[in-house]
């Protein structure tokens, strides 16, 4: 086998493995379990008195100490990063005694941790830590412990901070899903923590926001001569003609169902819009999500490039286009 790849494929080995042996660790009545279970209900407690989670950690524990804060926050936890040496040096006023505070540390014993740990804990606030060594300081003064130990980091000198780090951040990701669960943090909160981008547009964005409305939509009825489909289909430009009845929708007329029927040449033009339409086509519905709309329009043998909307009742609101939402997403 290549080098390269030998030794590529070794360290994400030796990472997957720490995981592995996390994921046995922490289950059925281990100490390990036990003592993750302490340190969750810990966080929980807090966080539903209303204080938030103060995550503190040194060099590249700092650096996943801040993923995790910014994980927390955005799953409905409230949660903020501390720097242990800032801490040390006037920040410690972030902390309030409702708070509760999660240090990371591999060794267990780095300076900044353990003196920032002391001082927030002399404020009455129970201290989480997460590291590799269950019989370090920190471990020794924290409530609760979470047992992030690796037999070996990927680095093929043993010593830079690699599976310990993605187990850390590992641990992090769980522990923030597992208080978004207990905490009854469902999607919709999920959607007014994250307004911005495309993970805010799929999953605040509806139909009604995207569709084209009614007065521009092209309709005609069941009855229409297929000179009055032809004029509609092409004075709108949208690929599509909804056919209505007393403004409810009863079929509608693509480019290909127009196609289709030129196939009847010299009997086309004796066609009605009845006779072409598609009956009981797929729908969407102005409070629909506009990414399910999308996903109701892809997810098929054959791709819709326009929904027709409509309301409880089948009456038309409007028209969706598989070109407008694509753009927005």
């Amino acid at each position: 086998m290549n080098e390269t790849i030998e030794t590529f494929r070794g360290a994400l080995k030796i990472e997957a493995q720490a995981l592995s042996h996390a994921l046995e660790r922490f289950q059925g009545q281990t100490p390990q379990a036990s003592a993750l279970i302490r340190a969750v209900d810990l966080i929980r407690i807090r966080l539903d008195q209303g204080g938030k989670v103060v995550v503190t950690g040194l060099g590249k524990s700092g650096k996943i100490a801040q993923k995790i804060a910014a994980t927390l926050a955005s799953t409905g936890n409230l949660s903020v990063f501390l720097h242990p040496t800032e801490g040390l040096h006037g920040d410690l006023g972030i902390v309030t005694s409702a708070d509760v505070l999660l240090a990371l540390s591999h060794t267990g014993n780095t300076e900044e941790i353990l003196k920032i740990s002391l001082a927030i804990k002399t404020l009455g606030v129970p201290v989480v830590g997460l590291g590799g060594n269950s019989n370090s300081q920190l471990a020794g003064l924290s409530d609760a412990w979470i047992d992030a130990h690796v037999e070996q980091e990927a680095c093929p000198h043993n010593l830079a901070p690699t599976a310990s780090t993605t187990l850390a951040l590992a641990l992090g990701d769980a522990l923030a899903v597992t208080l978004m669960k207990l905490r009854g943090f469902d999607s919709k909160a999920f959607a007014m923590n994250h307004p911005g981008g495309s993970l805010g547009r799929r999953l605040q964005l509806k139909v009604q926001d995207v569709m084209q409305p009614l007065e521009v939509t092209p309709m005609v009825g069941p009855d229409a001569p297929m000179e009055l489909v032809i004029q509609e289909a092409g004075r709108r430009n949208f690929g599509a003609v909804l056919v209505t009845e007393a403004e409810t929708l009863v079929g509608i007329i693509t480019d290909g169902d127009l196609r289709r029927a030129l196939s009847h040449r010299e009997k086309f033009f004796t066609l009605r819009a009845s006779d072409i339409m598609t009956r009981s086509p797929v729908i969407a519905t102005p409070e629909m999500l506009a990414f399910d709309a999308l996903e109701k329009m892809e997810n098929r043998p054959s791709q819709i490039k326009e929904l027709p909307v409509v309301d409880s009742s089948r009456r038309v609101q409007g028209l969706v286009r598989l070109h407008d939402l694509i753009r927005i997403f």
